[in-house]
This record gives structure tokens, C-alpha cells and sequence, in this order.
């Protein structure tokens, strides 16, 4: 890790997992971190571990209230943000704005953070936007006739779908800010097959204990470790990479291993596919990008 004293950084999802292991290793490079969590209680303690200089924040990614009065209330530069806060394959959920929990927290929630954040973003000389994805992207399809999963839903299909707009709208970010002639690199990362509880939450909501047991087990024997699964983050917030560059674990199949730079599915480079995901994007959160007039403020 390089010297990141003076720049300044937000994590969503810093209480537990990946975000814990992402907020530590910027704290202790230098950085001042923002680390978020949706459950104050949890996110103390959480922080109350870290060394370094780290302040907790709330923010529910899936409440939009919640993410425009996060946005308010930062009031500096910032240098990098992190969207890391996520679900995977829970049953059937909506958001507090009436959104399919997984597409609602994994992106638009992201997707309106960035946005919102974005004039503190442009206030630095080089910010940088790190999305987590997911190898499961490779599976993923934007179905645009049923975004929210109400014909049709499954838990693994909608966590494929979320982390493959993850991607799309990594590119597509990093296309506009090109467009824009605005410094803003956009990168992405994947933490393999990481040890968290990320895993046990879908089984708990479905009331599942044989599933349970079963990912518990998996998770013993050949996951690795949350502290490795966070390193491909941390690549892509700190390395010199060009933008869209998408980091993951080199070793087998992708699952573990230390971090480098791993290919994305082809329907995470259709540009008209991320173009209408983020046109849709405003439309569902409300937010805008103003590319211009950020940099200029």
C-alpha cells in the first residue's frame, strides 16, 4: 500500500467482512476513512477495532432518504469511494423506495451515492470510484422488462443481475467522466470466494439451517480468508490502472489468490446496455449527473 496520508475515503458496508478489511488497510496507509454501516450499534464496534483514523457513519443503501442525507453531510473533498455494502440471494425483498432488495442496495443505491457525491469526488486532483462486483456478474442478465423481479424472481438470478450492473455502470461512469474531460477513474474489483457472513444472510432470511450448515461448511474448507477477499479492492483503489479495470484473485478459477487483473463477462461491455441502465438509474433514484458543473463547483 502506498502513503495515503491526506486523502480522505468513504466505505459502505465498513462493519463487517470485505468493508471492514478495506476500511483497516486505508487507515493504515494514512487515509482518513468514512466507513458506513446501516446498523449504528454494529458499525461502533466495528470501528472500534480499527486502527487509524476512522469515523463511523449511517447510511442505508436501500433508502434513498437515507443515502441523500448521508451525501449532505459530507462536506469535504473526497479522494475515494468505495462501494462495497451489499446482499446476495436472499428471498424476494423491496427497499424502503419499493425496489428488489438486491438491484435496490447493490446499485441504485450505489448508483445515487456516487451521483450525490460526486461534486466531492471532483473537488480532488485524482478521485477514484472502486464498485465490488462479483465473479457471479459472469451469469448475470439486465432483464429491463422485469428489473424488480416481480414475474419472475430468483435470488441468484437477481444477485447476477445486481453485480453485472455493477460493472456496466463502472464503465459506463468511466465513459462519461472521459466525455467529460473530468479526472475521475472508475474501477471495479471481485473478491473471489471470500469467508463472511455475506453468505449466511439468504439461508436466515429463507429459514434454511441445511443450507446453512452447507455454506458454512463450504466457506470452511474453500473460501479464503475475508482479510484476502478485500486485497482486490484495495488494488483497485490504489494502484496505477487504467479506468474500468476490473481487479479479482489470480488463482483458481478466479476464487483466490493474490489480487491482479481479471476479464469481465462481454455483456459488461455492452455500452447500449449500460447506457439504458443508467438512464433507467436516474429515473428510478432521481439522481442526476452533472459532470460539469461538479468539476466547475
Amino acid at each position: 500500500m502506498p502513503d495515503l496520508s491526506g486523502r480522505v475515503a468513504v466505505v459502505t458496508g465498513a462493519n463487517s467482512g470485505l468493508g471492514v478489511h478495506t476500511a483497516e488497510g486505508l487507515a493504515r496507509a494514512g487515509a482518513r476513512v468514512i466507513a458506513t454501516a446501516r446498523d449504528r450499534a454494529r458499525g461502533e464496534e466495528a470501528v472500534g477495532r480499527m486502527d487509524g483514523d476512522v469515523e463511523l457513519r449511517v447510511l442505508d443503501l436501500a433508502d434513498l432518504s437515507s443515502v441523500r442525507s448521508f451525501a449532505d453531510g459530507v462536506d469535504e473533498p473526497l479522494d475515494l469511494l468505495i462501494n462495497n455494502a451489499g446482499v446476495m440471494a436472499i428471498p424476494r425483498r423491496e427497499t424502503a423506495d419499493g425496489f428488489e432488495m438486491q438491484f435496490g442496495t447493490n446499485h441504485l443505491g450505489h448508483f445515487a451515492l456516487t451521483g450525490l457525491l460526486l461534486p466531492r469526488l471532483l473537488a480532488t486532483d485524482s478521485p477514484r470510484v472502486v464498485t465490488v462486483s462479483s465473479g457471479a456478474h459472469h451469469a448475470g442478465k439486465i432483464d429491463f422488462d422485469d428489473l424488480m423481479g416481480e414475474r419472475n424472481y430468483g435470488p441468484w438470478r437477481a444477485y447476477g443481475q445486481s453485480k453485472l450492473a455493477n460493472l456496466l455502470f463502472t464503465l459506463e461512469l468511466q465513459r462519461r467522466a472521459d466525455a467529460a474531460d473530468v479526472p475521475l477513474l472508475a474501477t471495479a474489483a471481485h473478491p473471489g470466494y471470500a469467508n463472511t457472513n455475506l453468505q449466511y444472510v439468504g439461508p436466515e432470511m429463507a429459514g434454511s439451517r441445511l443450507k446453512k450448515l452447507g455454506m458454512r461448511v463450504a466457506n470452511t474448507v474453500l473460501a479464503q480468508s475475508a482479510a484476502a477477499g478485500a486485497l482486490p479492492t484495495l488494488y483497485a483503489a490504489v494502484e496505477d490502472l487504467p479506468g474500468g479495470a476490473y481487479a479479482g484473485p489470480g488463482g483458481f478459477r478466479e476464487s483466490r489468490g493474490a489480487p491482479t487483473l481479471v476479464p469481465m463477462s462481454r455483456a459488461a461491455a455492452d455500452e447500449e446496455t449500460a447506457r439504458r441502465l443508467w438512464e433507467v438509474s436516474e429515473e428510478l433514484t432521481g439522481v442526476r449527473y452533472e459532470f460539469a458543473t461538479a468539476h466547475a463547483g
